[in-house]
């Protein structure tokens, strides 16, 4: 889902703020003796995860929920802004990060995550009437993606960081409501997302299409790299619901 080489002040201030940490702290347990873990959640990206009669639901909230019910731990889920998910928490606000997060190289330099446990690509969506096949044909027209994803990654590093061909959104629905409206060509999105939006808002005038190219992507949950025994926990109840068949039921409640 989300990359940050669009968010570089941001990045930078999060490396700073880990080696603050380093420095003031020797623990490697970190946080696994909490009676409760708090999770932050950018909760406007369904289907893994929405508010619901303000309540935060989705595939990533079940997925987390039964993995803690295996581990014996408690959470406390908070609806977090994408901007500063990873901020609050590298200075302790968020235990855990659930939030669609792709597991990139280049997020490992500065968090741990879990296993994986979903698989997701980029999709295309565009309206009746163009032909776009790939990445590249997008060239020279105007391209939705929300902010600091690996949607956002792609193409700018396609197509150039300043391009102002590049439309930044705050969530992926804004970018396909301007795609309806007519303000860019094209959006480039995790095909879990759009999808959903096209089951709930209507697939008429869309057209969708993944582009081959693109490198799969492994969701999991990130928390600080110094919490390596909560990382055992969820890791450990991962497997359990991966064995006993309960991740596999939860995506198939969810159409995956």
């Amino acid at each position: 889902m989300k990359s940050w080489k669009t968010l570089v002040l941001v990045s930078t201030m999060v490396l700073g703020m880990g080696l603050v940490a380093a420095g003031c702290s020797s623990n490697t347990s970190g946080s696994a003796d909490k009676a409760e873990y708090v999770v932050g959640t950018d909760a406007a990206y369904a289907p893994f995860e929405w508010m619901e009669n303000d309540k935060i639901v989705g595939y990533d909230v079940d997925v987390l929920n039964a993995v803690a019910e295996e581990a014996g731990i408690k959470l406390k889920w908070e609806n977090t802004g994408w901007d500063g998910i990873f901020i609050a928490l590298q200075n302790g606000e968020r235990d855990i990060i659930a939030s669609a997060v792709s597991i990139t190289e280049e997020r490992k330099k500065t968090f741990a995550f879990t296993d994986p446990y979903f698989e997701a690509t980029q999709m295309l969506v565009f309206k009746d009437g163009e032909n776009f096949k790939t990445l590249k044909d997008l060239e020279g027209k105007k391209i939705g993606v929300q902010n600091a994803t690996t949607g956002d990654t792609a193409v700018s590093e396609l197509f150039g960081q300043d391009n102002t061909n590049i439309k930044r959104f705050k969530t992926t629905p804004l970018a396909l409501l301007e795609l309806k409206n007519g303000g860019v060509d094209c959006v480039v999105a995790d095909n879990g997302v759009v999808l959903e939006y096209v089951k709930k808002n209507g697939a008429e005038g869309l057209k969708t299409v993944i582009d081959e190219t693109f490198e799969k992507e492994q969701y999991g949950f990130a928390l600080k790299k110094e919490d390596t025994e909560l990382l055992k926990k969820l890791n450990d109840g991962l497997a359990a619901i991966k064995d006993s068949g309960k991740l596999e039921d939860i995506q198939k409640q969810y159409g995956f």
